[in-house]
């Protein structure tokens, strides 16, 4: 795939210089290395042509919402640059989880059983294990996906052990108008005592934040590419 190296593509290369630097500002001031922080960069409705000018960047990390969408733009991204590594960041209905376990590497709303069996069937079914992150439900909102905190550690259990499933981590979205320092401190409670390693916290506006509570993920869409476009 070319790359137009247009106004757009520009502005996205400066953009993660910025939020790198940004990232081992905030790293030191939590005395952690910026290099356990990993930068997922959310490319959501964002052109196949701004993502291949970020990878032609160095940057190997991206999450997207959609399946249907990722579909539409992601496979000749992926066969060009092998070592680009998919994340799902955006529900997952069962009814494509097939798709979603062919064309990803990394599905980070793991959050009820349903959805932990059909993608347990679906890894043995293609050969393959992609590595999980549970989604919490961390401000306990009606409108947002998660398993709920006080059922997080039973939930994880449950998945390790009937479901065999490669759980790394734990993803959360908390409040927009809450102070995100609570919640990030809880996942990262949660995930400890269940001896998980990894966190997906902190996005464009909260980062930072995530960063000195210790998340090991952070996905960044518009502090990368600039205001999201409509979809079509």
């Amino acid at each position: 795939m070319g790359i137009d190296k247009d106004k757009g593509w520009s502005e996205v290369r400066q953009n993660l210089c910025a939020v790198k630097s940004r990232i081992s500002e905030a790293a030191a001031v939590a005395t952690r290395s910026p290099s356990d922080v990993n930068l997922i960069a959310i490319s959501k409705a964002q052109k196949a042509n701004l993502i291949a000018g970020a990878i032609a960047e160095g940057h190997r990390l991206f999450g997207e919402n959609r399946v249907q969408e990722s579909e539409d733009k992601w496979p000749a991204l992926l066969e060009e640059n092998s070592d680009v590594e998919l994340h799902l960041v955006g529900p997952l209905q069962t009814n494509k989880v097939k798709r979603a376990v062919k064309l990803f590497h990394v599905i980070q709303t793991l959050d009820r059983r349903k959805l932990a069996r059909a993608l347990a069937r679906e890894f043995d079914s293609q050969g393959v294990q992609l590595d999980c992150f549970i989604q919490v439900n961390i401000g306990e909102e009606p409108q947002k996906m998660g398993v709920l905190p006080e059922a997080a550690d039973d939930f994880i259990a449950e998945c390790r052990k009937d479901f065999q499933l490669p759980i790394i981590g734990l993803m959360c979205i908390p409040p927009a108008t809450d102070q995100v320092g609570l919640h990030f401190g809880l996942l990262s409670e949660i995930a400890e005592r269940n001896e998980l390693t990894n966190i997906s916290m902190g996005m464009s506006a909260d980062f930072e934040i995530a960063v000195r509570f210790g998340a090991t993920h952070i996905r960044l869409g518009t502090a990368i590419f600039g205001v999201r476009p409509p979809l079509s």
